[in-house]
């Protein structure tokens, strides 16, 4: 065997084991198909681990993950008042997710916001507003920022109590997410929207200095600046100006879910985070309890998710788009999930059927490129 990879799988909570079944088995595939092996290892993450380990990321995750090639994770986290039966610390956004980024150092999220002109129906947005679809990047800052600033709780002197959270970049947890942003772009339209909110906060300022030096690295690169909050309105009137757009955290977190939204579901968006030695690749969505056990979920994310794998991790940029087509032909054959506006005649299936369609046509794209070549 010319090329094996190991890779972490850390299914996560409530839908999380439904859509990392579908997508586990694109790997299966690709071996029948290509000269690879995939050794997967079924790793507790999330609240489900604390439950039964005692930890949102118990340390034999975290031995597991050192060792492979790249982790696949699904979404974690319980409702509102489950999430309650789990101390604060551990609960799983604050015990799993954020220290997973921070142990591989994962500062680069990419969020791919698409919807082909055969898809754009899904959308809430006009059709003259979507109607040749949507390609755009979104590069969000992963590991710094408020959700990585120190964290304070009390009573002041007056008897108050009180909560304070640290906004904090050092230039160079800066320069490295521009230096990947700026590189999308120059792979792509060479047009780059940087999203800030340098009328008000410092730290965008210092950001916007930090770009202003990485940009002379990147002069074929147009940069157009938008404050976070006109972006908010652009991305729903005017959603095809956009290509690569960068941003810090917390206003990534926003802004991808509101990508999620024009969209028509966050169910149809992956994402990858990168570090420089090791990746995670998660759909961007929760873990949806209120639906679990149902088998209606879209598994479009997580299969998606394999698909930004394959490529960034392996190399495997073929197979990525095969996987890619597979998902997109199941739609434009007029089938979709419940989750997804849909037209009268459109065919609703479930997850594991949706699972069975792309599987289908993920074989029938390999066949015919081996027998192509």
């Amino acid at each position: 065997m010319s090329n094996a990879y190991k890779v972490a799988i850390l299914a996560g909570d409530a839908i999380g084991p439904e859509i990392m079944a579908q997508a586990v088995r694109i790997f299966g595939v690709i071996e029948q198909h290509r000269d690879v092996a995939f050794e997967l290892v079924n790793c507790p993450f999330g609240a489900s681990a604390y439950f039964s380990h005692g930890k949102a990321f118990p340390d034999e995750t975290k031995n597991i993950c050192d060792e492979v090639d790249a982790i696949l994770k699904g979404p974690v986290g319980l409702s509102h008042e489950e999430s309650k039966r789990i101390p604060i610390d551990e609960q799983a956004e604050r015990g799993a997710i954020l220290p997973l980024r921070a142990r591989y150092n994962t500062f680069a999220n990419f969020r791919p916001i698409f919807l082909s002109e055969n898809m754009v129906h899904f959308s809430p947005l006009k059709p003259e507003i979507i109607k040749n679809g949507l390609d755009i990047l979104l590069i969000r800052e992963l590991v710094g920022g408020l959700y990585f600033g120190k964290k304070e709780r009390g009573t002041n002197n007056n008897g108050l109590r009180y909560v304070k959270e640290t906004l904090e970049y050092d230039e160079e947890q800066i320069r490295q997410v521009l230096r990947v942003a700026f590189a999308q772009a120059m792979k792509r339209k060479k047009h780059l929207h940087n999203i800030h909110k340098s009328n008000v906060l410092v730290s965008s300022v210092f950001w916007n200095e930090v770009l202003d030096e990485v940009h002379a690295d990147y002069p074929e690169v147009t940069v157009t600046h938008l404050l976070v909050d006109a972006a908010a309105t652009a991305l729903c009137l005017n959603p095809g100006q956009f290509d690569v757009m960068v941003m810090e955290n917390m206003f990534g977190d926003i802004l991808s879910d509101q990508a999620g939204g024009v969209l028509g579901s966050l169910g149809l968006m992956p994402s990858a985070c990168i570090g420089p030695e090791k990746a995670y690749f998660e759909p961007s969505h929760g873990s949806a309890p209120d639906i679990a056990g149902k088998n209606i979920a879209n598994p479009y994310s997580m299969i998606g998710s394999v698909a930004m794998m394959l490529e960034m991790s392996f190399g495997m940029q073929d197979e990525a788009q095969a996987v890619w087509r597979a998902m997109q032909s199941v739609f434009e054959d007029g089938v979709s999930t419940a989750d997804l506006k849909t037209s009268k005649d459109s065919q609703i299936v479930s997850t594991d059927v949706f699972g069975d369609k792309v599987v289908s046509n993920l074989k029938g794209l390999l066949t015919n490129e081996a027998e192509a070549s």
